[in-house]
């Protein structure tokens, strides 16, 4: 264990700050994130240099589309998340502490410099809840000139948010929807802090942000055109994916209508020039010029950048926001 920041001692209990649950821990309990534990006023995180899953993955998984192009990135995973999905993708490793397994900082190290990484993806479970360990390998990783991404449910306040910004240099963010009627019941969570972690970061680093439709609970047109709207107001060039939703944990309605992801991506696109579907074969997923739909980037087979020169477009000159 290691103690955790951004926590405040109030002799009974103490406040934890990471998030906006502002969990109230007694003596002996965790947050809701069960992962940051009250010992006698201190809090600890009881996460810290513990694994679950691990892997080299390419980089569009995580998915990001516009950074590193054709990568793959050493991933890593620990336990405890600050939600409570009930179609969670990831619950056996969220909820699932025995199955990790320790590794030291060194280790972890170590073992991405055996691969071909460009840097490390903290993901799989929310890795903002094992917030030391992220800011130390990131700071490791960042002084041996690797990169830093965060798969991230964007749930965290602003104080940590803004002192981890510095060393990240991509992130996906998880907007699960424009409801916070949804967020609450679906999610145990809140919308618009999720907001405010885009709307922040964004002006940081590389953003790209992912929502995951579920037909008759985040598909409406209406919504659709509130989650483009707000994406756009930040960037137009704000890359948006669909993932399709497959029933799982404690949710058992269908997957999501393949038709359903077509007319999302359809209405997204007056608002945003970049909208891809996710984790669904016979989609077109390659990148194409918002000025003359030439062809940027080709993703059928493998991922080749065919029609970008000094970031703009080799048909048609124009600037491409796409880090490669």
């Amino acid at each position: 264990m290691k103690e955790a920041k951004f926590y405040e001692n109030k002799g009974d209990y103490v406040i934890c700050k990471l998030c906006p649950h502002n969990c109230k821990i007694k003596n002996g309990s965790t947050g809701i994130c069960k992962v940051r534990k009250n010992i006698d006023g201190v809090l600890y995180s009881t996460n810290y240099e513990k694994i679950t899953s691990i892997g080299l993955d390419p980089i569009e998984k995580k998915p990001l589309y516009h950074f590193y192009p054709g990568t793959k990135i050493f991933s890593i995973g620990s336990f405890g998340c600050n939600f409570r999905c009930d179609y969670c993708q990831n619950y056996e490793i969220v909820e699932g502490e025995a199955l990790a397994i320790d590794l030291s900082i060194e280790k972890i190290i170590q073992l991405e410099e055996e691969t071909n990484s460009i840097g490390m993806a903290f993901t799989y479970n929310e890795p903002t809840i094992f917030y030391e360990m992220v800011e130390d390998l990131a700071k490791e990783m960042r002084n041996r000139g690797k990169k830093n991404v965060l798969v991230t449910n964007g749930f965290i306040n602003k104080e940590p948010l803004t002192h981890l910004l510095p060393l990240i240099d991509a992130m996906n963010i998880d907007l699960k929807a424009m409801s916070d009627d949804f967020y609450k019941k679906i999610c145990k969570g809140k919308l618009d802090p999720v907001l405010e972690t885009i709307k922040l970061s964004a002006t940081k680093t590389h953003v790209e942000v992912t929502t995951l439709l579920i037909d008759e609970y985040n598909t409406s047109e209406e919504e659709i055109e509130r989650l483009s709207y707000f994406l756009s107001n930040i960037d137009k060039d704000i890359v948006l994916h669909f993932s399709r939703y497959f029933p799982k944990h404690k949710m058992n309605n269908p997957a999501t209508n393949l038709s359903t992801l077509t007319k999302a991506k359809e209405i997204a696109k007056k608002h945003l020039n970049y909208v891809y579907i996710g984790n669904v074969f016979g989609f077109d997923n390659s990148t194409y010029c918002p000025y003359c739909n030439s062809k940027l980037i080709d993703r059928n087979f493998k991922t080749q950048i065919v029609g970008i020169e000094k970031n703009r477009c080799s048909h048609c000159g124009q600037e491409i926001p796409i880090i490669y």
